[in-house]
């Protein structure tokens, strides 16, 4: 199909993208597989927010960007950042489904280079208090976590296998993009890697709701002071295995009404606790 430039502070054209079916749009499809991206290499940062974060910064490689005509006018100045070889495709907004198989928010899509893999003792190494996951598969949970965790001035996150991958498009969105800017790992031994965050200097506080363990204001109001703050799955829990690598379990008090709360929600009160301390 032809091809028009849309005028932006660019050295080379946008191209307008008429036909869903343009081979242009080829890197596009099957994006919903989150699989499939990430044997590619890739991830894909979807909204408005997202795309202007790794725009703008110098870690980050946009591969492509597809974009509805509202969605570029207001990233004008992101796309104008991007490298001259990087190819923006404006179409229709109804064309996303055609092509990526899911409704896109906001408008704009980008293919995003994976940065290298972080070690754990690489994303602990300067870091006061951090959150560890074990197990948490959920996309919303894993990017709450991340969000919480850059609010409250988290210096990392350590995920076992088995989490849900932080630049799964999901997580990146319901993060509002801190999963981009907060440090994290994906440990390749677990629980081994607890002791790797031992031997770093850490207090490792395992959250539970059983009543033998501390009150979280307890501890926070006596904090060491490096703490990784582990949290497992909202119906399992930590593993035995997990737990007791623990050097102290804290709960946070809740009424009989309730067995346990969300993990997202559990890791913003013990952040906010620890943080305020």
């Amino acid at each position: 199909m032809p091809s028009s430039s849309v005028q932006v502070k660019r050295a080379v054209a946008i191209e307008r993208i008429a036909d869903a079916h343009d081979d242009r749009l080829a890197p596009f499809r099957g994006v919903a597989d989150p699989e499939l991206v990430r044997r590619r290499g890739q991830f894909i940062a979807e909204g408005r927010l997202v795309v202007r974060r790794v725009a703008g910064d110098a870690r980050f490689h946009v591969r492509a960007l597809m974009t509805n005509d509202a969605a570029r006018a207001q990233l004008a100045d992101a796309i104008a950042r991007l490298p001259e070889e990087t190819p923006v495709y404006v179409c229709a907004a109804d064309a996303f489904v055609a092509v990526t198989g899911y409704h896109i928010h906001r408008g704009c899509l980008a293919l995003v280079d994976r940065p290298p893999a972080r070690t754990v003792d690489e994303v602990v190494a300067a870091a006061e208090t951090i959150v560890v996951l074990e197990a948490v598969a959920n996309a919303d949970n894993v990017g709450a976590i991340f969000r919480h965790a850059a609010a409250f001035g988290c210096g990392a996150v350590v995920l076992s296998p088995g989490c849900c991958d932080p630049l799964y498009r999901k997580a990146i969105r319901t993060s509002m993009g801190a999963v981009l800017q907060v440090p994290y790992a994906i440990a390749s031994a677990w629980p081994d890697a607890l002791a790797r965050v031992r031997a770093a200097g850490y207090t490792i506080a395992a959250l539970t709701p059983r009543d033998i363990a501390t009150p979280l204001d307890a501890f926070a109001r006596k904090r060491p002071t490096r703490v990784a703050l582990v949290a497992g799955t909202e119906g399992a829990g930590l593993s035995a295995d997990a737990e007791a690598m623990a050097d102290v379990r804290v709960r946070i008090p809740i009424s009989g009404a309730v067995d346990s709360l969300n993990v997202a929600t559990a890791v913003a009160i013990a952040l906010y606790e620890v943080s305020r301390e």
